[in-house]
């Protein structure tokens, strides 16, 4: 295929990762809920429950009928106890109260707890005032969750506290979508492994560590393959092998037009290429497309190109093909300094958020804009966002944000 679509615009280059990652959505699978963690959930989780489950006490203390209290002081009669655990089945009569413990079950016809706090105890009796509300510290069945609720939707991320949702209402799996599979390669025959001498020439592999720390914390599995050489028969066999077992590949550097940038013309012509090029920076030269039954992500080689470049298409590729229907946390903030920006592309420039006491975000660009100044990228939090255009940026200009 030679007729791709070449240096689009980014938004128009999204759409088109986005629809491609819609039709290679991956199937699901039911898996236990300690492995659920970070995982995107495929199926909607109804309440077969209510919750709370029953009523229960708030607080430790003692249940008595709200209508037994008088003006002033009241007694009652302690007539039993009711710990957190199985419900005791326990009556509290005219007069009485029970001894009860937070998350017990209510005795019957009991609607009201006072603190142990707020009491005077004498013997068999307490003594309660006349200021307790009706149903104090009484949580009632169903007040958070009804039955039948849906309370996880599709496509949600599976936080910490949405899994204890679920375990709150019992479930011990839940449908979730396959994780894709994952294969890496970095390229370049002047790549060498962290901890190896240096020639002349030569520069260590940072993009090997970046891109699978990217993936990681994303949640997936990511495979680091070997370093693609600078060599076109071996570059097609090792991508062709990893292009037939794997979901996905991506690739850092050998995507432009160099004399050993030979990774467009095998997919041009093994594969087919979805786009080439896109008007953003940094990261211009990206190529997408699909290989055997691998979709393929070539990232250009700088290492600020590819963070900027996984962040906002790779990993909407890979979120796609999951069905996370929720978008990744973004925002706007207040430039702290002056930019200008002096070319036409969507640019993803790095910065540094900062919360100011009045309760409005600030962000400060980092003037080392060039796509191998990695410093500038480990010095930051987020990526800002500067639209199509040439344009100055005054001070306290809003902009949008993209924490890592």
């Amino acid at each position: 295929m030679t007729n791709f679509p070449s240096r689009l615009l980014f938004d128009d280059a999204l759409t088109i990762v986005k629809e491609i990652a819609n039709t290679h959505r991956l199937p699901s699978e039911s898996i236990a809920l300690s492995r659920a963690h970070g995982r995107i959930l495929a199926e909607g989780v109804i309440a077969s429950m209510p919750l709370p489950p029953f009523d229960n006490s708030a607080m430790d203390g003692f249940a008595f009928r709200h209508a037994d209290l008088g003006l002033g002081e009241t007694g009652l009669r302690l007539s039993g106890e009711q710990f957190a655990g199985r419900a005791l089945d326990l009556q509290c009569g005219q007069g009485e109260c029970l001894r009860i413990t937070t998350g017990a079950p209510m005795p019957a016809s009991a609607d009201t707890v006072v603190m142990k706090e707020r009491v005077r105890l004498e013997g068999d009796r307490i003594f309660v005032t006349d200021d307790i509300k009706s149903g104090a510290h009484v949580r009632r069945a169903g007040e958070d969750v009804g039955e039948g609720d849906e309370v996880l939707k599709a496509g949600a991320a599976l936080t910490p506290a949405r899994i204890a949702m679920a375990a709150s209402l019992g479930a011990a799996s839940l449908a979730v979508s396959q994780r894709p599979t994952v294969a890496v390669f970095t390229t370049g025959d002047e790549l060498v492994e962290p901890g190896m001498p240096l020639r002349p020439g030569e520069i260590y592999n940072s993009n090997r560590e970046l891109l699978m720390g990217l993936l990681r914390v994303d949640g997936l599995e990511p495979t680091a393959w070997p370093t693609l050489p600078d060599d076109p028969a071996r570059v097609a066999s090792m991508l062709g092998d990893a292009a037939g077992a794997f979901d996905v590949v991506i690739t850092c550097g050998a995507v432009s037009a160099g004399e050993k940038d030979h990774i467009p013309e095998l997919l041009i012509r093994d594969g087919c290429v979805h786009f080439w090029k896109v008007m953003m920076r940094p990261g211009m030269p990206l190529l997408f497309g699909q290989l055997d039954r691998a979709q393929f992500l070539g990232l250009p080689g700088n290492p600020v190109s590819v963070f900027a470049t996984y962040l906002t298409l790779g990993r909407a590729l890979l979120d796609g093909m999951q069905g996370r229907a929720e978008l990744r946390p973004a925002g706007f903030a207040k430039l702290a300094t002056p930019w200008r920006k002096t070319h036409e592309r969507r640019e993803f420039l790095r910065g540094r958020l900062d919360w100011q006491t009045d309760g409005t975000l600030s962000v400060h660009p980092n003037p080392a804009d060039g796509s191998h100044r990695m410093r500038a990228a480990a010095d930051s939090d987020a990526l800002i966002v500067f639209r199509e255009g040439v344009r100055e940026y005054t001070a306290g200009s809003v902009v949008e944000v993209m924490p890592y």
